[in-house]
């Protein structure tokens, strides 16, 4: 059904809304996906703290150019299109996508991507899902910090250990 310039209006200014709260963005076609896979699509986005949007391509074009988001064109992209906002997280949407796209190859692939206020090809989306979450680079860096820590404390116990032996060696003499 088409919607009247009112319309057009409210989802242009909740998409530019959107874009300037998101810290990346992900653009996905999502050629036929049933109704239910894009629900549970949509759930899995939500609970990372992201969103799942469908808009045209024409009223995607105004917002982008509106945020001075330049160099992209969604009329080039293929297909229906939905973005993927992150405001959490840079990296959780493409992850998500990605983790989803595995059941639904042929339905659901990535065409590009917003990070940093430029525009990322598929490739390189495709590398951000790669990447650790927020939560696992933190645990690295704690692990990180800790291993001279308990390496040190490994070697005293270690000296320790060997001085236990040697008085009970010196003990067992006499």
């Amino acid at each position: 059904m088409a919607k009247n310039k009112l319309q057009k209006q409210e989802i242009l200014r909740d998409l530019k809304a959107k874009m300037a709260k998101a810290k990346s963005m992900v653009f996905a076609s999502f050629n036929a996906l049933t109704v239910s896979d894009n629900e549970d699509l949509r759930d899995q986005l939500r609970a990372e703290g992201n969103e799942y949007y469908v808009a045209k391509k024409t009223l995607l074009n105004l917002a982008l150019q509106e945020a001075k988001l330049t160099g992209i064109d969604a009329k080039n992209f293929q297909g229906q299109l939905a973005v993927v906002f992150g405001y959490e997280d840079e990296v959780s949407p493409a992850k998500v996508v990605a983790k989803f796209a595995k059941g639904h190859a042929k339905n659901l692939e990535f065409v590009g991507g917003i990070l940093e206020n430029r525009f990322i090809e598929p490739a390189q989306v495709k590398e951000l899902a790669s990447l650790p979450s927020k939560q696992e680079l933190y645990a690295q860096v704690v692990g990180t910090i800790n291993a001279p820590v308990s390496g040190l404390v490994n070697a005293l116990a270690g000296n320790l250990r060997n001085l236990v032996y040697v008085l009970n060696a010196v003990v067992a003499k006499k």
